[in-house]
């Protein structure tokens, strides 16, 4: 920030410079005019045609010519002509060559504090905040997501009517699980930007997945809005679409993903809407035009509504329980997230699943349709790092007192075989 106040200052000293121009000239063009006014000879001229017009009256007055009342006449007519002209010509007296200094130095001082005023209303220092906070994680030996929120939580604290900071939040929240601060995200980017379409759909989609894919009366709501101002919001389509088929309403599912179809823009999303459609198709006894998995047609059209699904990838099944030392330590409503993420760290999770401690011991199968988010699927990577962690507080995030076990690194390839997991440690 110290070098754009820097280069800030360095691009206002040409203009004081120019502003100060006619202050470094004033003595010379001074002197310029005083010498001008002094040698100009107009008022000389006219004394000699003067003086010599009075000497053609006299000499006409001695031939005889003219009378003496005529000479008087005459005479009093050159004089008010001579008059007249000096009268014309004269000038008023010339001003200090440092008159009008205050005045130069005022427009300089307002200059600056004009711009400076005009930047902080209209400029971009609330983005370059952003960049900064985004590149010194991006080159910190330890740079991580974890790292990423915490910068932006702390920057987003001095400036909380900053949109840009809320935007480069929402996903973050999103792909590391925190589905309520995702939620808290948008709806304070509601509140900055108005209710726009796209931010209206992006909630309602976060808060059915936040309900387990459950169409509750406040999504309804967010939908309903959504519809009447734009009928073929797809992101919106997409997930009634999901609750119709999931419901057995399979001919609603395909009204409302064909729909959805229309408005994306890519030609990937529309496929995973078209698999979606033939799935459906097969469950009302239609034969069906490509073959499409047996994944749920509703999980393949939560890929196209930013939310991955695939089956057409690597897949893992996992054996999951828990150590009878550490059973006091858990509720039955408590939640249990299962994790997987690249080897490196440096990707969002490549999948998740929850249930809760009461479905114990449990066996799950993670693939792409388990994603948070397209940039990030399982069958980007080869190898993995599970991680089966018991939250009392529902957060996706690690917190102290939680349990965990884990599995890895392990190798993505076509067996069957599960993965045993065994909850073993308590989070420090």
């Amino acid at each position: 920030m110290n070098l754009l106040w820097i280069a800030f200052g360095l691009l206002l000293l040409p203009a004081l410079w120019i502003v100060a121009w006619p202050l470094r000239r004033a003595q010379a063009v001074h002197d310029a005019q005083h010498a001008y006014e002094v040698e100009e000879s107009n008022d000389a001229q006219n004394v000699a045609i003067y003086r010599r017009r009075l000497i053609s009256l006299e000499q006409a007055l001695a031939r005889g010519e003219i009378d003496a009342k005529r000479f008087e006449e005459s005479r009093l007519e050159l004089d008010r002509s001579l008059l007249e002209d000096t009268e014309a010509q004269r000038r008023p007296p010339l001003k200090a060559a440092k008159a009008g200094r205050w005045a130069v130095l005022a427009t300089m001082i307002a200059l600056v504090v004009g711009s400076l005023l005009w930047y902080q209303r209209e400029g971009a220092q609330d983005d370059l905040a952003l960049y900064a906070i985004q590149h010194e994680v991006m080159n910190a030996p330890d740079g991580s997501m974890t790292m990423l929120i915490e910068r932006l939580e702390g920057q987003i604290a001095r400036q909380p009517d900053n949109p840009k900071l809320w935007i480069a939040l929402f996903p973050l929240y999103r792909d590391s699980g925190r589905f309520d601060a995702a939620i808290d995200a948008l709806q304070r980017l509601i509140a900055l930007e108005g209710r726009q379409t796209e931010l209206l759909a992006q909630l309602a989609q976060m808060k059915f997945f936040a309900a387990d894919r459950k169409l509750t009366g406040e999504i309804e709501e967010l939908a309903d809005e959504v519809l009447a101002k734009d009928p073929r919001q797809p992101t919106v389509l997409g997930l009634l679409g999901i609750e119709a088929f999931e419901d057995g309403r399979y001919e609603q599912a395909i009204a409302h993903w064909r729909k959805a179809i229309a408005g994306f823009d890519d030609e990937a999303s529309a496929k995973v809407l078209r698999d979606g459609i033939a799935v459906a198709q097969q469950r009302l006894g239609i034969a069906p035009g490509e073959a499409a998995s047996d994944k749920s047609a509703s999980e393949q059209a939560a890929q196209a509504s930013n939310t991955p699904d695939s089956t057409s990838g690597p897949s893992i099944k996992v054996n999951i329980s828990l150590e009878d030392k550490l059973k006091d330590q858990a509720s039955p409503e408590d939640t249990v997230f299962v994790v997987a993420r690249d080897v490196a760290g440096e990707l969002p999770p490549l999948a998740l699943e929850r249930a809760t401690v009461a479905d114990l011991p449990l066996e799950v199968t993670l693939d792409d349709s388990d994603a948070m988010a397209p940039s990030a699927r399982l069958s980007q990577v080869d190898e993995v790092q599970l991680t089966v962690r018991v939250s009392s507080s529902g957060q996706a995030m690690a917190q102290p007192g939680d349990l965990t076990g884990q599995a890895g690194p392990i190798k993505l390839d076509d067996k069957d075989s599960p993965i045993d997991i065994i909850i073993d440690r308590v989070v420090d």
